[in-house]
């Protein structure tokens, strides 16, 4: 009996799929390298996704020193990678370990990071001979896909995942009134990022304290670039494969957002995540701390559903 057993065991073991190989990559920036970790399943040709980061100061992995720790990014690539699709996540210009890519990292704009995209679909094509590559983008990040298709070649087709459907102004205007704590300083706001849509900076100094941090000197470039996309008419003018993917417990990126892009793009299949959030962990309850606090927390595991509907879209689409 204790030679079966061996023996089956041994079988399980030879029958188990090898570990995915984790390996570091890069490609050049304006003045340094941008850096990023490929995942790879075993076999040789795996579909192979790009996967773009969120706003602000956030890492490969999902993560930023803001308090974000849900690692969303990192725990998508594994998954997927089980899978049998590659992935290759990475950090934006300026930072982490893209620091060197440029000497500011507030100093970019939306189409600095799209261009960035073509560097690493040209290089992920190279290294691994794929035809094409997926991009997928996560919160603003789908904005940065969206733009850098537009252009360039070699992508498969968009993974738009907890991506906004209307412009970062109007946006920004409904989160300020949603806090009834802001409403002081709403007419202020408000006039403020009617400079910013208009392609004029705004005094900081004049602005209320709140608001002096959201529309600092520094980083009202980059505000502006994005207040000039409208990510509805950016997916309507794009032709490739879209996957737009939104959890309905979101509660920085609504499914109106997600059901805007979808009505712009008619082609574009749309997936609701149940009991899902922004950073794509489940919530199963309309509690906003409960919420707020899976942000923190890499070892919940993502929400089910998203792997497979990615895995599933990937493979299918042709």
């Amino acid at each position: 009996m204790r030679m079966i057993a061996s023996l089956i065991g041994a079988t399980m073991l030879t029958a188990a799929s090898p570990a995915p190989r984790e390996t570091y990559v890069e490609t050049p920036g304006p003045n340094g390298p941008l850096k990023g970790t490929m995942l790879s399943p075993a076999g040789s040709d795996a579909p192979v996704l790009l996967m773009i980061p969120g706003s602000g100061p956030t890492d490969r992995d999902g993560n930023n020193p803001l308090g974000v720790k849900a690692a969303s990014l990192k725990l998508l690539a594994e998954g997927l990678a089980a899978q049998g699709i590659a992935s290759v996540r990475i950090d934006k210009r300026g930072m982490f370990a893209s620091a060197a890519a440029v000497p500011d990292a507030n100093a970019v704009t939306i189409d600095d990071y799209a261009t960035d995209v073509h560097g690493w679909v040209e290089t992920i094509r190279r290294q691994t001979n794929a035809r094409c590559i997926w991009v997928l983008g996560h919160s603003e990040g789908g904005l940065v896909a969206l733009r850098a298709a537009q252009s360039g070649q070699g992508i498969c087709g968009l993974i738009l995942v907890s991506t906004p459907g209307r412009p970062l102004g109007t946006v920004l205007r409904e989160q300020l009134k949603a806090n009834p704590a802001n409403a002081p300083f709403l007419d202020q706001a408000d006039s403020a990022i009617s400079s910013l849509e208009a392609g004029k900076h705004v005094d900081a100094g004049t602005l209320h304290p709140a608001l002096a941090r959201l529309f600092r000197p520094n980083v009202q470039d980059f505000l502006i670039s994005e207040m000039a996309i409208d990510p509805a008419k950016l997916i309507g003018a794009y032709k490739g494969h879209v996957l737009i993917v939104q959890g309905d417990k979101d509660i920085q990126v609504g499914t109106a957002d997600a059901e805007r892009l979808k009505q712009a793009s008619p082609d574009a299949t749309l997936t609701i995540l149940p009991n899902s959030n922004h950073v794509l962990k489940l919530v199963t309850s309309d509690d906003r701390m409960a919420n707020v606090a899976t942000y923190a927390d890499p070892a919940l595991p993502l929400t089910p559903e998203i792997v497979p509907a990615i895995a599933h879209y990937v493979k299918e689409a042709k």
